[in-house]
């Protein structure tokens, strides 16, 4: 067993399976996944709900609500503007592919503005079942922690991780799920050790008074 899958089953048994992408259809996967750059998920699931309790988590929904609105529901995920008129893009694009009966390819997702790499593997992982490895920022501290791989390119991550690991879908969404989570305890642990260290200096002040 090489190291990647070693870590795969260390991970699983630490944390357990993570039931992610967490949506109650396919378009939510596709609209979260834009959503969730460069904010939080909890902010997402803000935005998320906020559609939904307006009525508008459905692709013709968001093609048909004024921008202003649709910028007013999405405003928890950050940068509202500029994601409310890239939904409209994305959306319109998945109609599209819904239409005609057959899934995406990853370089027509990437032709849509405001769609990079880790969105569009991500919807076509996670949305369209296709064999993608999902690379984030995460992804790349585990790989520099684990001494696992080191590169600058987000598709040689891609490449290393696709090409270590067996093609299957359901182990490539666990697998980026449990790294997600494995870099939240890591940057808890991290907070609270600063945290800790910031009480102690403290402490170790009011001594010398």
């Amino acid at each position: 067993m090489n190291k990647a899958a070693a870590l795969y089953r260390k991970l699983l048994s630490e944390f357990g399976p993570q039931h992610w992408w967490p949506a109650d259809t396919q378009y939510e996967v596709v609209a979260g996944a834009l959503l969730t750059q460069n904010t939080g998920w909890g902010n997402v699931e803000k935005a998320i709900a906020n559609l939904k309790a307006a009525g508008k988590m459905s692709p013709q929904a968001v093609l048909d609500t004024q921008i202003n609105e649709l910028e007013t529901l999405i405003r928890p995920c950050g940068f509202f503007r500029q994601k409310a008129l890239r939904l409209k893009l994305l959306t319109k694009k998945f109609i599209g592919i819904k239409a005609r009966g057959s899934p995406p390819t990853r370089d027509e997702l990437l032709d849509v503005e405001g769609v990079g790499k880790e969105t569009a593997d991500s919807i076509l992982l996670y949305a369209f079942g296709l064999p993608y490895f999902v690379v984030d920022a995460y992804t790349r501290r585990f790989c520099a922690h684990h001494r696992l791989y080191e590169g600058k390119e987000y598709d040689g991550y891609r490449s290393f991780f696709e090409s270590s690991l067996p093609r299957e879908v359901p182990l490539y969404k666990e697998y980026h799920a449990l790294i997600v989570e494995w870099g939240k305890r890591q940057r808890r642990a991290g907070k609270n050790k600063t945290a800790r260290g910031i009480k102690r200096q403290r402490n170790e002040g009011k001594t010398k008074k």
